[in-house]
């Protein structure tokens, strides 16, 4: 090898650990930017070209991140940035919008349906997030919006069992007027009103057990 080749592949190697730095110094920073729903650092580096999508070390993508971190300016920052996927999925298989429902964010998910989130998916949906949460505004805006009231998760379970176990008990009034049906079971032979005395929540149990079929 000559001194020159040797010399060449001592440059090559620096600017290669140069650059892997600094990537690995953006990433850091993209996601400290978004919990502290620091939009001046998180727009310096979208400008500079950071994907949008990018998800953490642990899966999590930057926009439901925003959500669950309430850092609802990081949130804004990233919907407005072209090809953002708003339905971008988590390891568990939670959108940015299950993770606003979850929360009562009433904020976050309008502003996530207003630019395109969808209100329902296979498996655990948008309302069961909603009806296990604290907020029946959010699980009205959703039925109004054409959430499937009796959506079934991978285990057999509807928005009205987790609103009977976790929820508000407007939200199980909700979704029973909009034709949630008590008499279903889930995988584990279980209906919304063992929901509910798993709860010890006996009697919206009780209330449960008489509209059963």
């Amino acid at each position: 090898m000559t001194l020159m080749s040797y010399l060449k592949k001592v440059l090559y190697l620096v600017l290669a650990i140069g650059i892997s730095s600094a990537i690995a110094g953006s990433f850091e920073d993209f996601f400290i930017a978004i919990r502290n729903d620091n939009t001046g650092v998180l727009g310096a580096l979208l400008k500079r070209g950071f994907d949008p999508n990018t998800a953490d070390e642990y899966g999590q993508p930057a926009l439901t991140m925003a959500i669950k971190e309430s850092s609802p300016k990081a949130a804004k920052l990233l919907l407005e940035q072209p090809g953002v996927q708003i339905d971008a999925l988590n390891q568990a298989g939670e959108s940015a919008l299950m993770m606003a429902a979850l929360k009562g964010d009433m904020a976050g998910a309008k502003m996530l349906l207003e630019r395109g989130a969808k209100v329902n998916k296979s498996g655990w949906s948008p309302l069961h997030y909603a009806a296990t949460g604290p907020e029946p505004d959010l699980v009205r805006l959703l039925l109004e919006l054409g959430a499937e009231v009796d959506a079934v998760s991978p285990n057999g379970s509807t928005p009205l069992m987790m609103a009977a176990q976790y929820g508000s008990e407007d939200s199980v009034k909700l979704l029973l007027q909009r034709g949630a049906d008590p008499s279903r079971r889930n995988q584990r032979d279980l209906r919304a009103s063992d929901f509910a005395k798993l709860a010890g929540r006996d009697n919206l149990a009780a209330q449960l057990q008489k509209l059963q079929r």
